[in-house]
């Protein structure tokens, strides 16, 4: 058992812009109430984009104009104000918001509101886009030269992957993968170490950090997976590492651009910092309240299906490595 508190809270009303600090969440089977249900959509490609295709998204960010209410979701999104760099905000009820977004990103986009839960326009990957996911394409997302190891992404479940085949985020959420993304003071200690300086958590973009009692590990998260995680009222099962692409190092308000970031997490975390979580159980976190990390056994069986999605990934990726360099 490994305790501790929750550092802070933040939610990001609008995919892969910047996010606001709160001090109480409600969480639910979707995560934080009010995150994500709004995205930028990239017109010429027809697809929901993010901060990794379009770095400049990070520089605006998104708050809120009221509280989010209890029924915020899925088919229901409360007006935001964005505040873009030149210090300018405008309102999602603003037609404006369009052009001023296009102008930030230097492409035609639109500020979408997350749509109905069984309408999945906005998540389904269009046939052209399918057809230009590429390992190159993933080489680049997740800052990967052609020297360098593909990530080991056997982690993933195999729903997961079914579903990023017809998705660019799940349907009914506008997250990358899972509801709650939960990274530990610890971690984000042990990479600014490795490249001398102190890390803004805001580069790596969680729900929840934590802060941990006593912790004799670098790296805590790594082993988590598994896991059942109570941060006050409420209870996550930790699904899986979170792989890291390049946007911790890119610019955001207040933050400079700095590649060491990825590199440090490559070369100390094997590419992977903080952990995804689906919620087991919902309810409010404050805060400073108490956290508590069970830790399950893993039996000899998940070692042995694991060992082989891998083999099997590594098999796959390899020969698209060799058929995309051709």
């Amino acid at each position: 058992m490994t305790g501790g508190r929750v550092a802070a809270l933040w939610r990001y009303p609008v995919k892969s812009l910047g996010g606001e600090p709160i001090e109480q969440a409600t969480i639910g089977p979707r995560g934080v109430l009010g995150d994500r249900l709004w995205a930028v959509r990239d017109v010429e490609r027809d697809v929901t984009t993010s901060a990794r295709r379009i770095p400049a998204l990070l520089t605006a960010t998104a708050r809120y104009v009221g509280e989010a209410p209890p029924d915020a979701g899925p088919g229901n999104s409360p007006e935001v104000e964005i505040t873009f760099p030149d210090g300018a905000v405008v309102s999602s009820r603003d037609d404006a918001v369009h052009a001023r977004l296009s102008q930030l990103a230097g492409r035609t986009v639109r500020l979408t509101a997350l749509p109905p839960v069984d309408d999945t326009s906005l998540h389904r990957l269009s046939r052209a886009e399918r057809a230009n996911t590429s390992v190159t394409s993933l080489r680049r997302d997740f800052g990967v030269t052609d020297e360098e190891k593909f990530p080991d992404i056997s982690m993933f479940r195999m729903s997961d992957m079914a579903m990023f085949a017809r998705y660019s985020t799940p349907p009914g959420m506008f997250v990358d993968l899972a509801p709650v993304h939960v990274l530990s003071q610890t971690s984000l200690a042990t990479i600014g170490a490795e490249i001398g300086t102190e890390l803004d958590p805001r580069r790596f973009r969680p729900n929840v950090l934590l802060a941990l009692d006593d912790s004799d590990e670098d790296l805590p998260e790594s082993g988590w997976t598994g896991a059942r995680l109570t941060v006050g009222g409420v209870v996550l099962d930790v699904v899986m590492p979170t792989i890291r692409c390049v946007v911790p190092s890119r610019a955001q308000p207040g933050i400079e651009v700095d590649r060491r970031v990825t590199r440090a997490v490559a070369a100390k975390a094997q590419r992977c910092l903080g952990v995804y979580c689906d919620v087991e159980s919902a309810g409010r976190v404050t805060v400073g309240d108490a956290v508590a990390v069970r830790q399950q056994r893993q039996g000899p069986l998940a070692d042995v299906a694991r060992r082989s999605k891998r083999l099997a990934f590594r098999m796959a990726t390899s020969a698209a490595d060799r058929l995309t360099r051709r």
